[in-house]
């Protein structure tokens, strides 16, 4: 089954899945610089590459959290347009019908269009080292299942192995993981350590979940990210896994066979 993903910016990215048009983390603001009561100044430096009107028809909204770099002003709105938008209950709260929250490890089922249903579930998430991830407030990922459709991890904004290796045991291996990388960080958050995963920490996730495609968000358009796509894609083929990553920049597609 061919699954074709194109990367919008920053954490939003589309899945074509199954028949089903599935965005991550919406983010739609142009650039800016935005106040977090932690962190500080939060900087946007480069604007999504599609709007949600040439985005077209989009059936399913992932958002992981509502950090303003996960879901700016303009992604918030974009909720409000989507069938289906699974979150946490925090954010749910804040919308209408459309939007469910799920908590770690529940589910939701949505029909696929030519018949069967893919599971949506919640998995956990860590967004940053322990003290501050609870300091930041709550995160989930995604699995996504279905009879004959392509597993589907989304880590949201986790940056701890070892809910990579909590996921892997209930779910891998997967066949696709949407990982937020680019090395997010803060100098006024844990010392500037890493709040979503780094790359090397992707690299090893992506061994633990034996992903045949890691499919790298969240890596460009932010100054808090301290790593790209250019040296995630070097880092994979050094270690023979140049044919896993898939490291688009905005406005680039991909189509995966699996």
């Amino acid at each position: 089954m061919s699954t074709t993903v194109t990367l919008v910016g920053g954490p939003t990215a589309v899945l074509d899945l199954a028949g089903l048009r599935i965005i991550t983390d919406p983010t739609f603001d142009p650039p800016q610089v935005y106040h977090h009561p932690i962190a500080g100044d939060v900087v946007k430096t480069t604007g999504p590459a599609f709007t949600p009107e040439e985005l077209g028809t989009i059936d399913i909204a992932l958002a992981s959290h509502e950090h303003i770099d996960n879901l700016d002003m303009a992604g918030r709105e974009f909720l409000n347009t989507v069938p289906r938008v699974f979150t946490t209950t925090e954010v749910a709260d804040q919308f209408g019908d459309n939007v469910t929250g799920l908590t770690e490890y529940t589910s939701q089922s949505v029909p696929l269009p030519h018949g069967g249903e893919l599971t949506v579930t919640a998995v956990p998430a860590k967004h940053g080292p322990e003290g501050t991830w609870q300091a930041l407030g709550p995160v989930i990922g995604f699995m996504l299942n279905g009879p004959g459709v392509p597993s589907v991890y989304v880590s949201g904004d986790n940056s701890q192995v070892e809910v990579i290796t909590e996921i892997a045991e209930k779910f891998g291996p997967v066949d696709i993981a949407v990982l937020f990388v680019g090395g997010a960080k803060f100098d006024v958050i844990a010392e500037g350590s890493y709040i979503t995963l780094s790359n090397e920490r992707a690299l090893e996730a992506a061994k633990i979940l034996g992903a045949k495609k890691v499919i790298a968000v969240h890596e460009d358009s932010w100054q808090h990210f301290s790593q790209n796509a250019s040296e995630i894609r070097d880092l994979f083929e050094d270690d023979g896994l140049g044919d896993v990553i898939v490291a688009l920049k905005p406005g680039e597609s991909v189509e995966l066979s699996i």
